[in-house]
């Protein structure tokens, strides 16, 4: 028997064979979970999902267009979800965006109002509208976690505004967790180390971060996405029916690091 046998629920993010999204739901299908696909709308992006499914040999008969920035899309995405599932026991919030001028290429410092509201929008108050709605169909409970990054909390050159959309999104996760408590939702965040996806790739330095995670980590090594995974796992499995409120660091312990 798997650890997730029987449940199911939505995933919000794949965005192509890289994305930390992906892994996720590979990991959950092989333990027996039911998954749902929320993706952003476009047919270049539908045919890019589609893709990254099938090589995994993921179905993708749960595929729905959303936009996080519409409550228009999320109620109707929530609806379809509702009509398919009739309840869900998780959802992963694998959701990031923020102009990539105002990552890599410019500084923090230089950061417009609509490029820091558009990064907050989509990166962390996204997770809050999509909570709002999965409450009402978790009604025995379930796990809620996002994705998040270690810029959040030490500065991460190149990162800017993302990293306080993170710290943002791991701000709500613990408001969150304090008032879906006693339904018996729980909330969380996983903190992985850089990988190659598709955002990762918009942020300065990259390549020079994950060369440091590998020569500084206790592991002496950067972590693969399927760890991230794995880790996802565990938080929608029974496994962790005492953990909410937390930021799971996969990192292959970087962040304990002080040099």
């Amino acid at each position: 028997m798997g650890l997730l046998d029987g449940k199911k629920g939505l995933i919000f993010g794949i965005a192509n064979d890289r994305s930390i999204a992906l892994h996720v739901a590979k990991s959950f299908t092989a333990e027996g979970a039911v998954c749902g696909y929320a993706y952003m709308p476009g047919d270049k992006n539908l045919h890019r999902v589609k893709k990254a499914l099938e090589a995994e040999n993921l179905s993708d008969s749960g595929l729905m267009a959303c936009d996080v920035c519409s409550d228009e899309s999320l109620d109707a995405t929530f609806a379809a979800a509702r009509e398919r599932f009739d309840s869900i026991d998780f959802l992963v919030h694998s959701v990031a965006y923020a102009e990539r001028a105002h990552l890599k290429i410019g500084k923090f410092v230089d950061t417009p109002r609509d490029a820091f509201a558009q990064a907050l929008d989509i990166s962390a108050y996204s997770l809050l509208a999509m909570a709002n709605r999965a409450k009402e169909m978790m009604p025995h409970g379930g796990s809620i976690m996002a994705m998040t990054y270690y810029g959040s909390q030490k500065v991460i050159p190149g990162y800017n505004v993302m990293g306080v959309a993170k710290a943002a999104l791991e701000a709500i996760t613990r408001y969150l967790a304090v008032e879906l408590g006693p339904r018996g939702i729980r909330v969380n965040t996983i903190s992985a180390g850089p990988l190659r996806t598709l955002s990762a790739m918009a942020v300065g330095g990259i390549e020079e971060m994950m060369e440091i995670c590998t020569n500084k980590t206790p592991l002496g090594r950067n972590i693969e996405p399927g760890e991230v995974g794995k880790t996802a796992v565990y938080l929608a499995s029974d496994l962790s029916s005492g953990v909410t409120g937390e930021n799971i660091f996969v990192d292959a312990g970087y962040n304990i690091v002080g040099v």
